[in-house]
Order: C-alpha cells, then sequence, then structure tokens
C-alpha cells in the first residue's frame, strides 16, 4: 500500500514540475459549534478553480503563486471572502457563521451552481432543520418518511418506513450510519424509523450514478452523519410528544479539542396503561398482569483533536424494540406463569481516526461493529402440588459483522480529486434458530434441544478507486472501478465493477448529466410481508444462491432557475439479476427444510424519469417532486413464469413539499403526495372443493384461483398533512409549540384488500364484495420542544 501510494502521488504531482503552484488547506467548520461543514464550497473568483470540503470538513486547493480570491461557502451560511497573496503552502481554517438577514434578503452560499457544476447524479441533500419543521405522524420527526418524499422513493403500505428506490427492495439500500451499515432501520413494526434527527447533522440519498467508493447493494446509498458534538459550550435540546420523549446533550470536554454528544429517546405507552392492567388484574383476579410495548434509542459521540492533522472519534447507537406480556396466578394448591417476548433492534460502533498526511492527502482509518437481531419465545411454568411443568420454545435470527476499512483523499490540483481505499468485513449470519424446552416433575425424559439453521460465516472484502476528473474547460466526469469478493461456504465470488459519470457545462446556469455503473450485492433479505417485519431474515449468497448484480444507466439536466431554486430531470433504466422471493406458502415459520430450499431466484428491471423542483434557502423552502416509473419481476416457478408488477411498482408519484417562516415565532410545514396504487394479487374466481380431513369425513374448504400475479391495482393512495410551529425565546434557551394534523383530510387509504360476504336483504342472499382495511385516519399530534 506504501509503495502504490508513493507511485500514485509522483505521478500526479509531475505537473507541479513545470509551474510554480502552491497548497491552501484546511477545515470548513461552524463558527458558533465547532461542527465541521461537509460539501463546503472552496473557490478562487480569479483562476476559477474550485474545490469541496469531504466527509469531516478538510479542503485542500493547489493554485498558481500569486494574487487569489478564495470565496468560502455553505448552504445556510454566509459566506466569507479571502485576499491571499499566495507564495507558499499555507493552511487556514475557515468558521463560517449561520447566514443572516438583512433588509429581507438573505446572506446565501452558491449552492445551487455548485448542483450545476457537479459530476454527481442522482443524489439529495436535505437540511436537518426541513425534515424537523415538517408535519409526521403522530409528531414523530422522521428522517425516513421525509426521504420517501423525494422522487424515485416509494414508501411501501400507507405508514411503513421502507424505502423502494428506482424499483428496487428495501435490502437493496445501504443505509449508513456515521459509516457503519445498519439492517433495520424501523421502529413499530415499520411505522417510526430509527434515526433520531436531535443527533444527526447531514443526511444524503443517492439513487444512481454511484461513485466506485459505494458498493454491496443496487439501489441507493442513505449516508447519515452524526453531529460530532459543541466544542465552544454546552448545548441541549429535546422534546415530550404523544408518544415518546427525546433528549441531546453535547459540550466541550476540553474547549476546542475535546467534545461528546449524548441523545436519547423512549415511548412510554406501556408505563402509561400500568395503572389500566392494574384495574384489569383485579378484575379478572389474576395476581399479576404485565404488558405492553416501547422502543428506545440511544446515540453518543466522543472525538478528540490531537493536533492539526490527527484526530480521533468513537461513535456508537443502539436501538430495541420490545414487546412482552407477563401474567401470573395462583389458587389453593397451583401457581401459574406465562411470558411472551418479542425483541429485536441494532448495535452500530465506529472508532475512526483522522490523519492529514500531507496538504494534498488526507486519510481515514475506521474499525466497525454492527448487529441486528430479532428474538421472540414462550415460557410457560405451571405448579400444582409442589410438582412444576415448564414449557418454552424461542426462535433468534440476527447478523454480526466487524470491519476494517481505509480511505484516502488526495486532491493533486483543481483538476483531480482522487478517492481510494479498501474494507474488508466479516459476517456472521443466523438465519433462524429453534429452542424447545420441556422440564416436568412429573416425567423422567426432559427436553432441551436446538434445531435450525446452522450459522453461517462469510468474509467481504473490496477496493476502489476514483477521480473526478475536469477533462476540458465544459467536461467533467467521475471515473472508477470498485473490486470485491465474497467468501463463503468454499466459494469465492468476485466482481470488477466499472463506475462512470460525465458532466457538459452548457453555461453557468445548465448543465447535462450521464451515467453507467455496475453493481453487486452479496446479501439478500427474504420477506414475504407487507410490513418492514424484524422476522424478515438477512442471509448471504451461498455456493448455490448467486449475488445480486445490475446495471443502471441514468440521463439528465440541472438548470439553475435562480440562486435559491434548482430545476432536475432524469431518466433512468436499471436491470436486476438473481433476485428472491419465498416460494408460493413458503416463510421463515417453515422449519422443515433450509431456507436455500424454499426460495425462488429471478430477475427484474425498471425504468422511468424523474422531476424535481427544490428550494433549500430563504423563508420558503421546500421541493415539488414527480415520478414516472415502471418496475418488474419474473421468476420461472411464481405467476405462472409471466412478468409481473413489482409490488411497489407505481406509475405515478407526486410529491409537495413546504415549509414557510413567517417571523422568529411562527413557522408551517405543509407536505401533499399522491401515488397509483400498489398492485396487489386477488383471486378471480372462487369454488368448493371437497376434502378429506383429520377425522376421515369430508369438508368443504373454498379454493381461489388466481391468474396474474400482482395483476390488481389498490385505489390511488393521496394524503395531506399539516403543522404549525410557535416559537418563543425564554430565559434558560427556547422553547416551541408544534401541533400537527397527519391526513388532514380524512383520506381513507387502502392497506389492503380483501373479498367478503354481505347480506342483501331485497332477494335475500349474500354477496360476495371486494373491500378495504385503511389503517390512518385524520390524527393531531402536539409536543413541546425545548433547547438550551
Amino acid at each position: 500500500m506504501r509503495r502504490l501510494l508513493f507511485i500514485i502521488c509522483l505521478i500526479l504531482n509531475l505537473s507541479g514540475l513545470f509551474a510554480q503552484v502552491h497548497t491552501i488547506s484546511g477545515f470548513v467548520e461552524d463558527a458558533g459549534s465547532g461542527e465541521k461543514l461537509i460539501n463546503a464550497n472552496i473557490y478562487d473568483s480569479k483562476t476559477l478553480k474550485g474545490t469541496i470540503s469531504n466527509n469531516y470538513g478538510f479542503y485542500s486547493l493547489t493554485l498558481p503563486e500569486g494574487e487569489i480570491e478564495l470565496i468560502y461557502s455553505f448552504v445556510g451560511y454566509s459566506p466569507i471572502k479571502k485576499q491571499i497573496n499566495l507564495v507558499k503552502d499555507t493552511k487556514i481554517d475557515i468558521p463560517l457563521e449561520a447566514s443572516i438577514e438583512l433588509q429581507g434578503v438573505t446572506i446565501t452560499s452558491n449552492s445551487v451552481q455548485s448542483k450545476v457544476r457537479s459530476t454527481q447524479m442522482s443524489r439529495i441533500e436535505i437540511p436537518v432543520e426541513t425534515i424537523k419543521n415538517l408535519p409526521v405522524l403522530l409528531g414523530e420527526v422522521d428522517i425516513i418518511k421525509t426521504i420517501q418524499l423525494l422522487p424515485g422513493v416509494q414508501s411501501g403500505s400507507e405508514g411503513a418506513s421502507g424505502l423502494y428506490v428506482r424499483g428496487g427492495g428495501p435490502d437493496q439500500n445501504l443505509v449508513l450510519l456515521d459509516g457503519v451499515p445498519v439492517y433495520n432501520v424501523n421502529h413499530l413494526f415499520g411505522f417510526f424509523s430509527v434515526f433520531n434527527a436531535d443527533a444527526i447533522n447531514t443526511v444524503s440519498l443517492t439513487k444512481g450514478g454511484f461513485p466506485a467508493r459505494y458498493g454491496g447493494r443496487l439501489s441507493s446509498v442513505l449516508d447519515i452523519r452524526m453531529k460530532e458534538g459543541n466544542t465552544k459550550e454546552i448545548k441541549g435540546e429535546g422534546s415530550v410528544g404523544i408518544i415518546s420523549s427525546k433528549l441531546a446533550i453535547e459540550g466541550p470536554i476540553i474547549k476546542d479539542k475535546t467534545s461528546f454528544i449524548v441523545s436519547g429517546r423512549r415511548t412510554y405507552i406501556d408505563i402509561l396503561s400500568y395503572p389500566i392492567q392494574y384495574f384489569m388484574a383485579k378484575s379478572e383476579d389474576i395476581d399479576r398482569l404485565r404488558a405492553g410495548y416501547y422502543f428506545y434509542d440511544v446515540n453518543a459521540k466522543i472525538n478528540h483533536k490531537f493536533s492539526d492533522r490527527s484526530r480521533l472519534y468513537l461513535s456508537s447507537y443502539m436501538g430495541s424494540d420490545k414487546v412482552y406480556a407477563f401474567i401470573k396466578d395462583k389458587g389453593y394448591n397451583f401457581k401459574e406463569e406465562n411470558n411472551f417476548k418479542l425483541r429485536w433492534g441494532n448495535i452500530t460502533s465506529a472508532l475512526r481516526w483522522n490523519y492529514i498526511l500531507n496538504n494534498k492527502l488526507f486519510s481515514n482509518t475506521t474499525l466497525t461493529y454492527s448487529r441486528f437481531k430479532f428474538l421472540t419465545g414462550l415460557e410457560s411454568i405451571y405448579e400444582v402440588d409442589n410438582k412444576k411443568d415448564e414449557y418454552g420454545i424461542d426462535y433468534s435470527s440476527g447478523i454480526y459483522d466487524w470491519a476494517v476499512k481505509i480511505d484516502f483523499d488526495y486532491l493533486p490540483n483543481p483538476n483531480n480529486y482522487i478517492r481510494f481505499g479498501l474494507n474488508n468485513t466479516y459476517h456472521t449470519f443466523n438465519p433462524g434458530i429453534n429452542t424447545f424446552r420441556v422440564l416436568s416433575d412429573n416425567s423422567d425424559s426432559d427436553i432441551d434441544t436446538t434445531f435450525g439453521n446452522k450459522n453461517i460465516y462469510a468474509n467481504e472484502f473490496y477496493m476502489y478507486v476514483e477521480d473526478d476528473i475536469k477533462l476540458a474547460s465544459k467536461i467533467k466526469s467521475n471515473i472508477g472501478l470498485h473490486y470485491s469478493n465474497f467468501s463463503v461456504k468454499g466459494k469465492i465470488y468476485h466482481s470488477l465493477e466499472p463506475r462512470f459519470s460525465i458532466r457538459y457545462l452548457y453555461n453557468e446556469k445548465l448543465s447535462f448529466k450521464a451515467a453507467a455503473t455496475k453493481m453487486t450485492q452479496y446479501i439478500h433479505l427474504l420477506t414475504n410481508s407487507t410490513l418492514n417485519m424484524p422476522t424478515d431474515l438477512w442471509v448471504p449468497v451461498t455456493d448455490t444462491i448467486n449475488p445480486l448484480r445490475s446495471w443502471q444507466f441514468a440521463a439528465g439536466a440541472v438548470y439553475a432557475l435562480t440562486d435559491k431554486i434548482d430545476v432536475s430531470i432524469e431518466g433512468f433504466y436499471k436491470n436486476m439479476h438473481n433476485l428472491i422471493e419465498y416460494k408460493e406458502g413458503a416463510s421463515y415459520f417453515s422449519t422443515g427444510d433450509k431456507w436455500e430450499n424454499k426460495i425462488e431466484i429471478g430477475k427484474g428491471w425498471s425504468y422511468g424519469a424523474e422531476f424535481l423542483v427544490k428550494k433549500d434557502l430563504g423563508k420558503t423552502t421546500g421541493w415539488i417532486g414527480y415520478t414516472l416509473s415502471w418496475s418488474e419481476r419474473k421468476f420461472e416457478n411464481i405467476g405462472f413464469g409471466k412478468t409481473f408488477p413489482y409490488k411497489y411498482d407505481r406509475r405515478h408519484d407526486i410529491s409537495v413539499v413546504v415549509t414557510h417562516k413567517f417571523n422568529d415565532k411562527v413557522d408551517v410545514g405543509l407536505t401533499w403526495v399522491y401515488g397509483t396504487g400498489n398492485a396487489t394479487t386477488l383471486g378471480i374466481e372462487r369454488y368448493a372443493s371437497l376434502e378429506g380431513s383429520l377425522e376421515g369425513y369430508l369438508e368443504a374448504w373454498d379454493i381461489e384461483y388466481f391468474e396474474n400475479r400482482n395483476g390488481f391495482r389498490m385505489p390511488s393512495y393521496h394524503r395531506l398533512d399539516v403543522g404549525v410551529n410557535l416559537h418563543k425565546e425564554k430565559k434558560w434557551g427556547k422553547r416551541t409549540w408544534s401541533f400537527g394534523l397527519y391526513n388532514a383530510y380524512n383520506r381513507q387509504n387502502p392497506f389492503f384488500l380483501y373479498f367478503t360476504h354481505e347480506h342483501n336483504y331485497q332477494n335475500d342472499q349474500n354477496n360476495q364484495v371486494l373491500k378495504q382495511l385503511s389503517l390512518f385516519p385524520v390524527i393531531p399530534s402536539v409536543s413541546y420542544k425545548f433547547e438550551f
């Protein structure tokens, strides 16, 4: 690695032999908190050369000797101009102040122009403040639900937090929290996401044109970065809502050197229901009753600055959902206990070391751990006359990852931004283990046995190199190569993935872009549920199950309508191979066979166009998005081998998102969404069949005939959410009352369709009718927030 690094540096620095150039480098940060600013723009107005800060706020720009004028800017911050006589390598750290309003004019950055100039397409950043100001279900601020409002992203079923990006499934999204994969992003069976916005610094979604540094998934990369912690002073914020409360505290341990942030969230419906359960137990003459559901999240991060060149970070996330029921009863000569549990959750941790090797080369070394675990069980104890019988059954599954990676950012000159690195991950998959116990004082033979799928161990490795290179005055390209291999059960899979994107700058307001990417995915998510259930299984490719593979092509344009509004349009086509689905009637509950024998393998493709108008700055912000798309699947033994629409294929998808600040005391948010109904499978005929029962009698069963898989469409989905935030400054800080309406005009959106019979009194007959189940009517919410 050292020899390779030397050769790259030598080749790309040859240009320095023919011109007198010097390098300006440093960090861009928030002046108030010390938080590093990601993707800040650094631009020389004289040479028209520029760069951006990386994920840790570091920038490097090499320019010819002489007078220069650097402009440092970032969305929502006041830009800074620096007049410099460049005669030697120079280090400058830049603190940017949050933008202020003077006589109705907001001082802003050139963020819209940077989107026009960038080679990256199919990527959207969403300000965290926008996420916090939007109305949401039950007042729970939700990053995933905001992402669902973007073009090219579907939400799945009503209220769920799943992501279906450009025709892909929920397992095809690489969700990163501080660079660590998160395998389960849902609380409450998919109705809320696991990310606490109070601990988050930046959120970005990449849907296509993937740079070589990303891999392992087919459809998208959701990159979420936690706050580092205020290095200047102690700050805190929290909220009390209908179903949960949150608290976050950040501040310096050693000012300007060591900082921390800790945030937590917990629901409390279970605690509030305890008095009701107490009276229920008394009325039913039960000795003890405890039942409920709750989830919690904890985020923590600490970072320490050793020197201007070296910094260490330690971050962690832990979250869990728990459903429980405990009943205890006793009488004259007996005791009985029944205990049910259902738990699932994530743990992620990252130890990260940033080191600046020189003013052009930045390194980041990371050790990570990620775990998702699901557990359910039932235990019963029955005791009569001091003789005890115990019964228990448990089911568990999960995935555990240990990884190490090193990434380099190398900026030899303004025309090249080179990234390269490598990663190695050791996976442990638990595809489902059952434990069964019977212990009895009335029997000599006890049972304590474990059965199910054995753990699967695998190793995943990748390395990459990419260059964001300026080819001509108007042409810039990102060219990269991603190599990966996956070792499992004695078999090694290899994949070499070219990545290419190009931008043609027509003028300062308009650019045209195109991209082609090959992606490979070595893990699958087995699911047969409408909801994103914790019972969905993460499983790897095996010696008989091949990796998922995909090519995606995209082309589009970006236009700066004003200095605050950008307009983009993109078309895309994506094919997907080696998709898996459960066989008809199979599920994780069926234990008689290996999971590999329960699935079918097929292919899919999606294509369409996306339109987006977005405004990130000013008193009124938001976006309007529209998607026209098709997504289809084909399996040899599913749906008679015919091509069928994917369950979440939607022809039309529209979102309107608006936030408006009237003054420092009042702001409002509004979202309206419309989508073509999901595809679903319904029987077209039903007839009776006589079949022998276990007792030897003939019984009549209704048999449904299905002609086409997903051949019917549910009614269209549309919903309006509104909210208002009332702020007031206090001596101790700031308080906010937030009021919201979810589904404001009470649209009865379908969750699923079903057949039933209704009696017609006019002709005294039972008629079969098709009905829908709807989950959420209009739902009001209120929460109290505070900052200090």
